[in-house]
């Protein structure tokens, strides 16, 4: 349903008793891309692909550079020669009727890991555990609507696809995102995955280390997240992150809320306010309701208290902060440098932006509330001896920007973690002290001017 609000579905079904080469489903898929293509020239096609559908899109992307594709590979099967199915497949031929269905790599192959399926697919997971409470019933079950015939095909399949596809990567210019199962049973993803990232020119890698093979309908999973946090949704040609960015779910906000949980309850964080008339209440009261506002302020160190400001503030008021952040976080560089740039997902769910001129005019354009920090990283990453100091620049030019919009312009200061912090001479090493888990009175002091 998720999908449904952001993008106009397609979905590839191929029947039981279909025989469709791999060449003619990939033809199949290139006429309806190439269609989709011309009625919206300056929208990209998404090919959501699993398995030996990842297969598919690979092939209608390196035979189609030409068209603006943006590629999302689910456990791709371009490793099935390094997987257990290379195996299985050649002794399928061996195991008579009904038994084929019984091999426990085979029927994860072909149903998933119902005990990790999400409800939403419930009476698909209830049926499944029902067939697996009989073993015979299941296998005479099983063996009637997925006869050994098609499995055979399916793997002849799948073994043809990924040789295809293997000798055409250098051909595929489209931008992809790969989701990684870190517990498939039956392809080694994770490896995949790396090798994909290297071999690529413009891939992301994001892995999900409990997940299976049959990640899409495992519960807990979200792929409209995935590919919002891969920075990887766009509605035109050149991704637009103030025009593209799309309001949170209800999980989407608790995730961010778990992921400060244990900051919030160890700190118990106090926001107060500023009245028109000057009274300092506790609250955010004094917080405007209507935009554009800028709040800038100073960061702590490390930045720990950018998390709960921005949940804290959605939940009391409804007012969704958008941050203007390092462009390092948007950069498909820092994949390649940091070991897990997942880290970064959750600022782009939560609405950050590259901090640019042309962002920072946008959001107030729409009459946003942006969050400043002009000290930016170096003030984050502050050495001993300069807690509480500003690393501002002499000429604020977000003065003079906000003030063309008649915008609100809130300094914010933030008062308590510097002092629970040790930080070792000059070093840009954190430290967090057992104070930590004991202080209760870190506070966020808005004050509109």
């Amino acid at each position: 349903e998720r999908l449904a609000k952001m993008f106009d579905m397609w979905c590839l079904h191929i029947p039981v008793q279909d025989r469709t080469t791999f060449q003619g489903l990939v033809e199949h898929v290139e006429r309806t891309v190439k269609s989709e293509s011309s009625r919206a020239p300056d929208r990209p096609v998404y090919l959501v692909g699993e398995s030996v559908g990842a297969c598919i899109a690979l092939a209608v992307a390196a035979r189609n550079r030409d068209v603006d594709l943006v590629l999302v590979l689910v456990n791709p099967g371009t490793s099935f020669h390094r997987s257990q199915l290379q195996s299985l497949s050649a002794l399928l031929d061996l195991v008579p009727d009904p038994f084929h269905s019984s091999t426990p790599q085979l029927l994860n192959f072909l149903t998933g890991n119902f005990m990790k399926m999400s409800p939403r697919f419930g009476g698909a997971g209830q049926a499944l555990s029902e067939v697996a409470s009989g073993l015979l019933p299941s296998l005479m079950y099983l063996a009637d609507i997925l006869p050994k015939e098609s499995i055979v095909w399916k793997m002849k399949m799948l073994r043809t696809a990924s040789s295809f596809v293997n000798s055409r990567l250098h051909a595929v210019k489209a931008q992809t995102l790969v989701v990684a199962s870190g517990n498939d049973e039956l392809l080694p993803s994770r490896d995949e995955a790396e090798r994909l990232r290297g071999t690529l020119k413009k891939c992301r890698v994001r892995h999900f280390r409990d997940n299976g093979h049959k990640i899409l309908l495992e519960d807990g999973f979200d792929l409209v997240t995935t590919i919002k946090g891969a920075g990887d949704y766009r509605r035109s040609r050149q991704t637009d992150y103030v025009l593209d960015f799309l309001p949170l779910s209800d999980d989407e906000l608790e995730k961010a809320i778990d992921r400060d949980r244990l900051l919030t309850f160890a700190t118990d964080p106090v926001m107060l306010s500023t009245l028109p008339d000057g009274k300092i209440v506790r609250g955010l009261a004094g917080l405007p309701r209507a935009g554009p506002v800028l709040l800038v302020g100073y960061h702590m160190l490390m930045g720990f208290e950018l998390g709960p400001l921005v949940t804290g503030v959605l939940r009391s008021t409804g007012i969704h902060i958008r941050g203007l952040a390092h462009p390092f976080m948007f950069n498909e560089s820092s994949d390649q440098l940091i070991p897990d740039s997942s880290n970064y997902d959750l600022h782009r769910i939560m609405g950050a932006v590259p901090v640019t001129a042309v962002n920072f005019y946008k959001l107030l354009s729409e009459k946003q509330f942006v969050l400043l920090y002009p000290g930016g990283a170096r003030e984050a990453l502050h050495r001993k001896g300069e807690e509480y100091r500003l690393f501002w620049p002499e000429q604020s030019e977000f003065v003079r920007m906000a003030s063309r919009f008649g915008a609100t312009i809130i300094p914010f200061g933030v008062v308590g973690e510097d002092d629970i912090c040790d930080v070792s001479a000059t070093s840009r090493v954190c430290y967090l002290a057992l104070l930590f888990l004991m202080y209760r009175n870190n506070v966020f002091h808005l004050r509109c001017c």
